[in-house]
């Protein structure tokens, strides 16, 4: 039971961070399909700190802080790609979102293989289960259950997120963009400028998510497979949740349930006398999403110009 609370945690952290990113872009205006591609960008940044700063002998709470906010930097500088296509140059945003996410798998093993100086495309970084490969130590304990700071992370960005959206005047614009641009840009508000912001904020939570789930679970990641359709599956929570906060966190736990059966249901007795091969509760977050989007799509609202190119010279 621990086990899969402290699983069913973890990737609901990383569905709703990704998912909180993508509702910012959406919100204002901007399909953004390259989540899939920040998240392998953010999470490849952030490992490389991770053995950077191990190296520098840097604190472990300054080192987990600083390991975060790399990520989050590369996933913004990576979104902005989207956003110059997106916004600049009024491209197709599912093309240019599609295009983004080959790049980042393409460009992270380059990288991997170049800093391996060999043909291997993983890395090496911290893990609880290896200290001797790093001193950076993402877990923390409450009773008998371990944690990780980016379900911290992800709970204040959850609560953050809510406030920015529904009590600032910035959260308002940037809805505003995405439901009528034009309105927006006759009462003086910048779209250009509110979407570029979406994107970027976009970015830095995608960034922060990749990293979420590369680096706690596991000692080493080979880029090759880039996240595994954790971007698409954060997709699937941010429209199961409306585009809205509240439901991102609700489906983001309903979906990590069944992606952390994968992971531990060899310890589950009834699943584990079923048994089913490990490809088969892999599969099953995607198979619910498919599922609950076909029952539930017709009744999605999205933000109205989403996925339409401003243009400020048509009314």
């Amino acid at each position: 039971m621990w086990l899969l609370l402290k699983y069913t945690l973890l990737y609901a952290s990383v569905l709703a961070l990704v998912a909180l990113g993508g509702m910012f872009s959406e919100r204002s205006g901007i399909i953004n399909i390259a989540l899939e591609g920040i998240m392998v960008i953010g999470g490849l940044m952030g490992v490389v700190m991770i053995n950077i700063l191990n190296a520098a002998g840097v604190p472990v709470a300054l080192g987990i802080i600083l390991t975060i906010l790399a990520a989050g930097l590369a996933g913004m500088v990576y979104s902005s790609l989207l956003a110059f296509s997106a916004v600049n140059l009024k491209a197709d945003q599912t093309i240019g979102g599609t295009a983004l996410n080959l790049l980042a798998t393409a460009l992270a093993v380059v990288i991997a293989k170049r800093i391996n100086g060999s043909d291997s495309p993983k890395i090496s970084y911290n893990s609880t289960t290896n200290k001797a490969l790093c001193n950076l130590d993402f877990t923390f304990q409450i009773g008998k259950l371990t944690l990780n700071w980016f379900i911290v992370v992800a709970v204040v960005a959850l609560i953050a997120a809510w406030f920015v959206l529904y009590r600032t005047r910035f959260g308002m614009r940037l809805m505003s963009c995405g439901e009528h641009p034009q309105a927006a840009d006759s009462v003086g508000i910048n779209v250009y400028k509110m979407r570029w912001c979406g994107v970027l904020i976009s970015g830095v939570l995608g960034g922060i998510g990749g990293m979420a789930y590369i680096v706690p679970a596991v000692g080493d990641w080979n880029f090759e497979i880039g996240v595994a359709g954790m971007g698409f599956l954060a997709l699937a929570v941010m429209i199961f949740g409306q585009w809205k906060p509240t439901g991102i966190a609700l489906a983001a736990l309903f979906f990590a349930v069944f992606r952390a059966m994968a992971n531990i249901f060899d310890s589950i007795a009834f699943l584990n006398a079923m048994n089913w091969p490990k490809e088969i509760y892999n599969m099953m977050p995607f198979i619910a999403s498919m599922v609950v989007l076909a029952f539930t799509s017709r009744k999605s609202r999205a933000p109205k110009a989403e996925g339409v190119p401003y243009d400020k010279g048509s009314r």
